[in-house]
């Protein structure tokens, strides 16, 4: 392989990784991100005529390093310019890390840690995390969540401002600490991949982009951090993952569980996904990712929507209410008890959570409620809840996939 291919392979696989060792060592994004660019631009020099070392990854921590040293050196005055030129000059070891090796998958780990931490506001954590850890571009992430790139650039600016100021640790946290901290960690995740998975606008049905960072993240953490909820949440995103390509029709409209070719599902991560879900519930420590990847898991068994095991879902639904209480997942378990014992069952849920302030403005509930109207023919109350969904998304797949639904409803008086 070129080495010029060998370096982009590595920037790519390893680029991070290399920079999450660099802020440790640095104290600081910005300096890490300098130093990180500049070992690879020594390495684009020094190694098509000295070959690729044997350990890539520990040759650039110390190349990034010795050269930031070199210029914080440089900007202090402390040492003559000719000793600078030597200390750049002077061959990265990675012997000069001691101990470096084995923790550079544990600074991975610390920079999410970081990035997460709930003393920052949540949509500073996303934009922090898919800036720093998972090196997406300014313009890429701003895109992705709507937002202009100044406006993204600024929120990136004020979260380090605010871990520099306010002295956040870059570590991961002790034993003690780490129930409560790892459910920051993991809804950052989720975050990003419902933003992939199910834009909140735009045009696009899902942004694989998002989807597939959030999944390698979860990979990474539970390399990193092997805990069940962090399986179940992998497992969890996993298995709905493996329906966006029966999401989307043709002309971008969404297409609803019920109505995808499931022969486009990917079975491959239905069992990845499968396994990850028993395994974490085989812990006996169960969260609410675990139970709602069991959800997902359920779902992936059934070979068409009629063989859906609705039983065992509102079961699961049950268990989930319990463990994390909330309109949401209340109104998820109505529709599925419409869907086993019959839709005017299902309505009766679903009306009385209507009625709660948290669910006024809620566009997935007017869209179960519109359905379930329909299927109990009670189109005129269809058609309202419809419209309802309509006028408050934001999501244009949503939105054609409503008007298609309105469309379909019997005429008034015909």
């Amino acid at each position: 392989m070129p080495v010029s291919d060998a370096l982009e392979d590595i920037y790519r696989r390893d680029g991070r990784k290399v920079f999450a060792t660099l802020v440790r060592l640095l104290g600081g994004f910005d300096p890490a991100e300098e130093a990180l660019h500049d070992a690879f631009r020594i390495a684009a020099d020094r190694w098509p005529t000295e070959g690729v070392p044997r350990n890539p990854v520990a040759w650039l921590v110390s190349a990034g390093r010795f050269r930031a040293i070199d210029r914080m050196r440089r900007e202090r005055r402390l040492v003559s310019l000719d000793d600078a030129v030597d200390a750049v000059e002077a061959e990265p070891d990675p012997a000069a890390l001691p101990g470096e090796q084995d923790g550079l998958e544990d600074d991975q780990l610390r920079l999410i840690f970081t990035c997460c931490h709930p003393s920052l506001a949540e949509e500073a954590r996303i934009a922090l995390t898919l800036r720093e850890v998972c090196g997406l571009a300014t313009e890429a992430i701003a895109r992705a969540v709507l937002v202009t790139q100044s406006a993204l650039a600024q929120r990136i600016v004020r979260a380090k401002a605010k871990i520099r100021d306010a002295r956040i640790p870059y570590h991961v946290p002790d034993a003690d600490e780490l129930p409560e901290r790892l459910p920051s960690v993991l809804r950052v995740i989720y975050l990003i991949f419902n933003e992939g998975y199910a834009p909140s606008s735009g045009e696009r049905a899902t942004n694989p982009t998002l989807s597939r960072e959030a999944i390698r993240l979860a990979r990474l953490l539970r390399t990193l951090l092997p805990e069940p909820e962090v399986a179940g949440l992998l497992g969890l995103m996993l298995l709905q993952e493996s329906r966006r390509m029966a999401r989307e029709a043709a002309a971008g409209a969404f297409i609803s569980l019920e109505e995808q070719d499931r022969t486009l599902w990917d079975r491959a991560a239905i069992a990845e996904g499968q396994a990850l879900v028993e395994q974490a519930l085989r812990s006996g420590r169960i969260g609410s990712y675990t139970l709602q990847a069991a959800i997902a898991a359920v779902h992936g068994d059934a070979r068409s929507w009629a063989d859906t095991d609705w039983t065992q879902i509102v079961g699961l639904y049950d268990a989930l209410l319990r463990l994390e209480p909330s309109p949401v997942i209340a109104l998820n378990r109505a529709v599925a008890v419409a869907m086993r014992d019959g839709a005017v069952t299902g309505l009766a849920l679903i009306d009385e959570l209507m009625r709660l302030p948290e669910l006024a403005q809620y566009v997935p509930g007017h869209a179960a409620r519109a359905d379930l109207c329909r299927r109990a023919a009670r189109y005129d109350e269809a058609r309202d809840a419809y419209r309802k969904a309509l006028a408050l998304s934001d999501q244009q797949p949503a939105i054609r996939y409503f008007q298609q639904q309105l469309d379909r409803l019997p005429v008034p008086g015909g």
